[in-house]
């Protein structure tokens, strides 16, 4: 583990940067104050980049528009994977037919939509169409009324033998720099130990969310492990996804790990980073 004090010496190290996106090029507050520097380095250096996200709230093309609105054009829709894309191929080869609750926003319903497949709010299964439901997703943990919707689906996966999938395996989020809100993949472990049941969950820290990154690439060009970075601002999910498929990994400051929680964190964990970096901003003084 090596500390680490400019981001450039990152970039400058490796072909491919794997980022996090909520902590590292986004907060609560909006952009990372700086980090449209990291992305014109980027491109001087011609270095290759992708946004490895557990946000299924939104298709990678609204996602993208989300950092345009903020002022960051690099970020393009085949720049971003997420884990509403793996649920999205799951749905392709597993489901055929019928209907797929949910639980999230309707942009969150995207995923679904996309493959011609009949989507449902969870709010509006009932018992004349339970009989139909061949799947349910937790997408968001936003778009539903969390008492009576969560109840539907405690009730819904007791009835019918369905796979359960969790698009998003983070358990909470920061919304300010003291306190978190409950995530989708909270009230999905919450809902699996209730029900008795095992749940499909894509997302980091599992390593299919990186080799679908790293197959990506390799359609087009070779590419070593080694010539990959994953940078995250969380110990368990990008750090110790991305140290799993063998990649090595930069845990930032400036999220969900606070520089004074750190060494702890990494002490009672167990989990390694391989680089430490207060944030991912290149300095301009390091042009």
């Amino acid at each position: 583990m090596k500390r680490i004090d400019n981001f450039k010496t990152i970039i400058d190290k490796y072909n491919v940067i794997f980022f996090d996106a909520f902590g590292v090029l986004k907060n609560y507050h909006g952009l990372v104050p700086g980090i449209e520097k990291t992305f014109e380095y980027l491109a001087e250096q011609k270095k290759e980049y992708y946004i490895v996200t557990n946000d299924a709230s939104r298709s990678p093309v609204q996602l993208a528009a989300s950092y345009h609105k903020m002022g960051l054009h690099a970020i393009t829709p085949d720049r971003i994977i997420s884990s509403g894309m793996l649920t999205k191929e799951y749905l392709y080869l597993k489901v055929e037919d019928g209907i797929i609750a949910y639980l999230g926003t309707e942009d969150s319903a995207h995923y679904i939509e996309s493959l011609g497949l009949h989507p449902m709010p969870v709010s509006e299964i009932n018992s004349s169409n339970i009989d139909k439901v061949n799947a349910l997703i937790f997408l968001d943990d936003e778009g539903f009324d969390w008492r009576n919707d969560l109840n539907i689906a405690v009730n819904l996966l007791r009835k019918r033998t369905i796979p359960a999938i969790v698009a998003n395996t983070d358990h909470a989020y920061p919304v300010t720099i003291h306190d978190v809100s409950i995530a989708i993949g909270g009230l999905s472990t919450m809902i699996e130990t209730i029900v008795g049941k095992k749940f499909i969950r894509f997302g980091k820290p599992d390593s299919q969310m990186f080799m679908f990154a790293y197959d990506l690439i390799r359609e087009y060009r070779p590419i070593s492990k080694k010539e990959i970075v994953m940078v995250g601002d969380t110990l368990h999910t990008d750090i110790l996804g991305g140290n799993k498929f063998g990649l090595d990994t930069v845990l930032v400051l400036s999220g969900n790990t606070l520089p004074q929680d750190v060494d702890t964190r990494i002490t009672s964990t167990g989990i390694v980073p391989t680089y430490i970096c207060e944030t991912a901003v290149v300095e301009k003084d390091m042009f």
